[in-house]
């Protein structure tokens, strides 16, 4: 038998993108081509004109000639539109190829708006902002996929919900296509939609009365009394009905206007057209998983699919948009075109107002699902973690390394469990001592990080990794505030305090303290540190504490069944420093600060 051996994603995304280049080479060339074309008919209309001011015109030529650029623009168009989807394709790719390379740092999108400083963990483990865990992982297009994979990341979802997302995400790695299309809609530009809002005016009530029929019909006649006086007749008509429009108008205008302006506030119809495109791209793709096939239903469940029901708003959108236009403001007397616009808003929510959340959602789910499992197809070698439902809290991991740094990075095994009431080979705490710069705030955010991967349902960076439902709570970066007149020493103080909250809530926490209570003396940081720590194992917590100061290191001597010292070294041979990140037993025997700032030049 034959095996086909499967490109890496690697060379698949260099291929591809070698594809999409050749294609919009090849679309900027048939681009140059017909704008010539149009340029020359052009000249030629003139060079006629001219002509035929001396000479009888031929309506064929000219009729011809006219045809002919319409149908060159036409055909420009789509060859412009094709060339813009290349060009978003080429550029899909050569992200998808550094981010493998680990190039991927870039501006947006950062996740910044989902900041928030209070939250547990968030911003100690580098989840938003640039060069983030959401940055690696999103290639939302919609904010609703944004929003629903941001709450992934800060909330742990239970268990079963969390097996499902993996099984989701394993599925839909293979679908390569349907995320390139999914990025290339719109040319790959960015919209931004006020979901909530949008959602609040689609099940408002309508607050117009029943005579869309009678404002139809009275535009219609205005018209037709116009066209029947341009023709000669008599004038009278138009005068009154423009009175009876009048009066209409200023009946309705102030409830129409609501509807539109609140449309308007919501979204832009560019983001509308965006949303409609994302979701047809989904209703064209056939899935095999059942679950996957439900969640696409439900934008195909009713007689028009969810990619109509938004385009026909985004179409209502964009009248809503242009009503200040100076031509659309003078129809509003002889084509009520306000209440005409209010009445089709008010028509489509009673069509579709009630379904948009469902879509919303549905969107939101979907391409949090789509980043995850691009993720998972980039990083085939990533597993996916293995969740336990029952049992003492543990965390277990082989060969775990950080997800934001690049594929040298030293990978190191450790395993934290709490065993309620006996002793155990394996410690509940880990107390890491180490020298400057030897990766001990790395390492806790090495095991705080894919803890937030596994509980997203995304794969993690790890040989395996085995964990139970975990509360996650760190304190890693404490510094002075001068608008909240707040010590460092005080901020830490405050982080630590939540942390022991998390202990109320209905999971164990894991907890990660870099350089626990450094801003104090050393004495009150030894018995305040031990507090702590007695406080975290008797409410079965488990957790890392990184230290330089080695009197906290005889913690692990009044806890021996449930605290263990490890440590992180350095080397310095001929003058020059050097780490290996490595993981080891017992206390550091030494400390590196006077050599560092001798190597700097500091007399010390």
């Amino acid at each position: 038998w034959n095996s086909i051996v499967q490109p890496s994603p690697l060379d698949e995304y260099t291929r591809r993108k070698r594809d999409r280049e050749a294609a919009a080479a090849a679309r900027e060339r048939t681009h140059i081509h017909l704008g010539n074309a149009k340029v020359a008919i052009f000249i030629a209309a003139v060079i006629y004109a001219v002509y035929a001011l001396r000479a009888d015109p031929s309506p064929v030529i000219f009729g011809a000639g006219a045809a002919l650029f319409v149908a060159l623009s036409i055909w420009h168009e789509v060859v412009m539109r094709a060339l813009a989807r290349a060009q978003a394709a080429v550029t899909y790719y050569a992200d998808g190829i550094a981010r493998i390379e680990d190039r991927w740092m870039r501006d947006t999108p950062s996740g910044e708006r989902f900041r928030d400083r209070n939250h547990p963990y968030a911003d100690d483990l580098d989840v938003f902002g640039p060069a983030s865990l959401f940055q690696l992982l999103s290639s939302c297009r919609t904010p609703m996929g944004e929003d629903r994979l941001a709450r992934w990341l800060l909330h742990a979802s239970p268990i079963p919900e969390v097996r499902e997302r993996q099984s989701r995400v394993a599925a839909l790695a293979s679908r390569i296509d349907l995320r390139e299309r999914i990025a290339v809609v719109n040319a790959g530009r960015r919209r931004s939609i006020h979901a909530e809002r949008l959602i609040a005016w689609a099940e408002e009530r309508s607050s117009l009365p029943p005579v869309r029929l009678i404002v139809a019909a009275l535009a219609l006649a205005f018209v037709a009394f116009l066209t029947l006086y341009l023709k000669g007749g008599p004038g009278i008509y138009v005068a009154i009905s423009a009175v009876i429009n009048i009066v209409v108008l200023a009946w309705l205008f102030k409830r129409s206007e609501a509807i539109a302006e609140h449309l308007s506030s919501a979204t832009e119809s560019a983001a509308l057209d965006l949303f409609a495109n994302v979701i047809q791209e989904i209703e064209r793709e056939p899935f095999d998983d059942p679950v996957l096939a439900a969640l696409a239903r439900r934008f195909t469940g009713d007689a028009v699919p969810a990619s109509s029901g938004i385009a026909r708003l985004a179409r209502i959108s964009d009248w809503a948009d242009s009503r200040h236009n100076a031509f659309l403001k003078i129809s509003e007397i002889p084509l009520l075109f306000t209440p005409q616009l209010a009445y089709a808003a008010e028509s489509w929510r009673r069509r579709f107002g009630s379904r948009l959340r469902d879509w919303v959602d549905a969107i939101g789910e979907m391409e949090a699902l789509l980043s995850l499992s691009g993720y998972s197809y980039e990083h085939p070698s990533y597993p996916f973690a293995e969740l336990v439902e029952t049992g003492a809290p543990i965390f277990d991991a082989t060969e775990v390394a950080h997800p934001l740094l690049t594929a040298t990075a030293v990978s190191n095994s450790l395993v934290l469990e709490a065993v309620p009431q006996a002793p155990s080979p394996k410690p509940q705490v880990l107390v890491v001592s180490g020298s400057n710069m030897s990766g001990k705030s790395t390492l806790m955010r090495t095991v705080g990080i894919n803890a937030v991967l596994a509980f997203a349902g995304a794969p993690v960076r790890a040989g395996r990794l085995r964990l139970t439902p975990l509360a996650i709570g760190t304190c890693l970066r404490h510094t002075d505030s001068l608008q909240e007149h707040r010590s460092g020493f005080y901020t830490e103080a405050l982080r630590i305090r939540a942390i022991c909250d998390l202990l109320d809530g209905p999971l164990p926490v894991l907890f990660l303290f870099d350089e626990l209570l450094s801003g104090t003396n050393s004495k009150d940081r030894r018995v305040a540190a031990e507090g702590v720590i007695r406080t975290m194992i008797s409410r079965g917590a488990i957790g890392m504490v990184t230290t330089h100061d080695l009197s906290l290191t005889e913690i692990g001597a009044i806890f021996p069944d449930r605290v263990k010292n490890v440590h992180l070294q350095d080397k310095v041979e001929n003058g020059q420093m050097s780490f290996d990140y490595k993981l080891r037993d017992g206390v550091i025997t030494h400390s590196n600060a006077l050599e560092l700032m001798r190597m700097i030049g500091l007399d010390v």
